[in-house]
């Protein structure tokens, strides 16, 4: 540790750390552009001057590192005078735009500029202008204000894992850009915006759309992914126009995935804000007492065993535990929440959960990944896994179809007959590391095989010592959001989805279940589908309830790790709309089965007896392993089929994002780059 004074107050320090992280620890403020502190260090806009004694010259301070006795003085009167020479020279090329650029107010040059700039500019002669760069349908260019900080391509290339952004030229002539004009591949591409200080890059669907000022912020968490990404969501009046990320270090750290940001146009395009009652055999539109006497009128007299329910991938905890009560007062046990099939075993927590936790990535020193492609079914986790290649060796194999994951990655084969196969190189990797981990996506589960897959895959990380006392490395990598909370609240029993289909019931309710072949559905089968979005299970519907999606309503959302988190309501439902769990509330009163709350509290205390992991908000223990008992499943009983990808399209995967025409536009950009890349 060593020992620096800032500014008169002394401060203890790692060795190694830099003046400006000296100068944070003392609590003071320095400037910077260039600097960002996930990023490596630049030291290109020289913003973030300090005085250092027996040093003739201002000093760097992001790049400058600390020694022992060192004394930084952070505002005199030479720190004052080059940080407005420095911040003169950064506005010598700068358009004055600030009244119609997208930036403003959230703009860190035009705070620095108030804070540490002067009040005139002596250069007279004429700005550079720089032609716009066009990076695809997400992320707007206006290289006219770029002050070249290199962030977005530091951003690029140590975050995101593709360096599609870099500088041509040199001195006055330098820009930032492409090197070659194309669409940004990159599933993180959005956060270019955030770490942008200027204007030069902003979200090209939101240009001109909303200053900061008039909109109201509301903490909220995504689910569009099993992550659970914390957001911010942005709306003014009734529609929500933006959606950032918040900061959670264990979760998403401050990076957001560009469906998760952008596809938030989908939420008003293909809305259900009506009752819609099937007659005749074409759908009419109805009140609610005709959508419910409806659907009471198919249930008298059918048995319990008749009747379903399939929870889909954006469900709160609420709606589908009051959906389950429901349920059960009806007496039926037939409760599914795997549109995919996916094999799952309920009977412990850690059987499909992500138990090494998403932070606990970091500490890890071996990775197999097993029918995943952590890329497209989760890019922040995929990001938390580069960021771990970034630092000390990190070997990674995969079995599974191969695939760009922006790190390096063994590939070892396709054939699930390679997890019996003890004579693996890899195995013996896995073996010597301390604190090895696998990773089993949705790929590897949701086939025939499936549970004889979830017990090989144990069986394997029980054999290469990944399950032990003080290190959990088994980890269940969701895509749905609804999949680890239903789990949780035992929605999965009685009839699979599958017997369900072709007539193995007589009414399938479907609370937001868009992801599976709806022309199975049996032809005699009544379909109520309680949803937000005109979709697939919607088209098959004979009565259609109309939902509140995640941004318009207080929901619990439990993430692949088992992270329960809340989101709050931002803007209303449209419309007759409402919150799905008072639906299933008040149709049960017109049933004859009341449930007992009447408010969210109420129905969130139930919930909580009823698994007590509801009750432990945000907070997710770390454990090891005393019982290696394995899942239900055949290990020997595997299949021949190969893995196969399981996302085909990252940019539409749910209902409101295949209502996005910005989601549209991302997914005709990959095509048209695929093509390109083809010839």
């Amino acid at each position: 540790m060593a020992k620096v004074t800032v500014d008169g107050i002394e401060v203890e320090i790692a060795n190694g750390s830099s003046v400006l992280q000296a100068a944070e620890a003392a609590g003071k403020e320095i400037p910077r552009f260039c600097y960002h502190e996930r990023l490596s260090i630049a030291g290109n806009c020289r913003m973030c001057l300090v005085e250092i004694e027996k040093m003739p010259k201002p000093v760097a301070s992001c790049g400058q590192p600390v020694g022992d006795g060192m004394v930084i003085k952070t505002d005199t009167e030479m720190v004052r005078k080059a940080r407005r020479g420095v911040m003169e020279f950064l506005l010598i090329n700068h358009p004055l735009d600030c009244p119609i650029c997208d930036q403003g107010g959230e703009c860190d040059l035009q705070d620095q500029a108030m804070g540490y700039g002067s009040d005139h500019s002596r250069y007279t002669e004429n700005k550079r202008a720089v032609k716009d760069k066009n990076l695809g349908p997400l992320v707007k260019t206006v290289m006219t204000r770029c002050i070249q900080c290199t962030r977005c391509i530091r951003f690029a290339t140590e975050i995101a894992g593709v360096p599609e952004l870099g500088a041509t030229a040199r001195g006055e002539t330098m820009e930032v850009g492409t090197y070659v004009e194309k669409a940004l591949t990159s599933e993180l591409s959005g956060n270019l915006i955030d770490i942008c200080p200027v204007g030069a890059l902003t979200s090209k669907p939101y240009a001109f759309v909303a200053r900061p000022w008039e909109l109201k912020k509301t903490d909220g968490i995504d689910v569009l992914d099993a992550v659970g990404a914390n957001i911010r969501i942005d709306a003014r009046g009734p529609e929500v126009l933006r959606i950032l990320p918040r900061l959670n270090e264990d979760v998403n750290e401050e990076w957001l995935a560009d469906k998760s940001r952008f596809a938030v146009d989908g939420l008003k395009r293909r809305r259900l804000d009506s009752c819609w009652v099937r007659r005749d055999g074409k759908l009419h539109k109805a009140t609610w007492p005709e959508a419910f006497d409806a659907i009471a009128g198919k249930l008298r007299g059918l048995d319990g065993s008749r009747i379903g329910a399939v929870a889909g991938n954006l469900a709160d905890a609420e709606s589908m535990f009051a959906l389950k009560e429901l349920f059960a007062a009806l007496g039926s046990p037939n409760l599914d929440c795997r549109q995919d099939g996916a094999a799952a075993d309920a009977t412990r927590r850690d059987f499909y959960t992500f138990n090494t936790s998403i932070a606990g990535i970091e500490e890890a020193d071996a990775l197999l990944l097993i029918g995943t492609n952590p890329r497209h079914e989760a890019p922040l986790i995929n990001a938390r896994i580069r960021k771990r290649t970034q630092g000390a060796r990190f070997p990674i194999a995969a079995i599974g179809a191969p695939a760009d994951l922006t790190y390096k990655v063994e590939w070892l084969g396709d054939s699930p007959s390679l997890l019996a196969d003890g004579s693996l190189a890899f195995l013996q990797v896995l073996r010597d590391a301390k604190k090895p981990m696998v990773i089993v996506g949705q790929g590897a589960l949701a086939r025939p095989d499936g549970a004889s897959v979830l017990a090989a895959v144990w069986k394997l990380a029980e054999s290469v010592g990944i399950l032990l006392p003080d290190w959990h490395g088994f980890n269940v990598l969701h895509i749905a959001a609804a999949r680890v909370g239903a789990l949780d609240l035992g929605f999965l029993s009685g009839k699979a989805l599958p017997e369900m289909l072709g007539g193995g019931v007589d009414l399938l309710w479907l609370l937001g279940a868009d992801e599976f072949d709806t022309a199975k559905i049996g032809a005699d089968t009544f379909v109520v589908y309680q949803g937000h979005h005109g979709d697939r299970g919607a088209a098959r519907a004979d009565v259609i309830l109309p939902g509140a999606a995640y941004t318009e309503k207080n929901g619990t959302y439990v993430n692949t790790e088992g992270r329960v988190q809340r989101s709050l309501l931002a803007t209303h439902p449209p419309g007759e709309a409402r919150e799905d769990w008072k639906i299933v509330r008040a149709f049960s009163e017109r049933v004859g089965k009341k449930l007992p709350y009447d408010s969210i509290e109420a129905l969130r205390a139930r919930l909580e007896q009823a698994n007590p992991v509801f009750a432990r908000l945000d907070i997710l223990p770390r454990f090891g392993i005393s019982d290696t008992t394995g899942p239900a499943g055949d290990a020997t009983a595997l299949g021949s089929a190969p893995f196969a990808p399981f996302v085909q399209n990252y940019y539409q995967t749910d209902p409101i994002s295949r209502a996005s025409p910005t989601m549209a536009e991302c997914t005709e950009s990959v095509r048209a780059t695929l093509a390109v890349a083809a010839e």
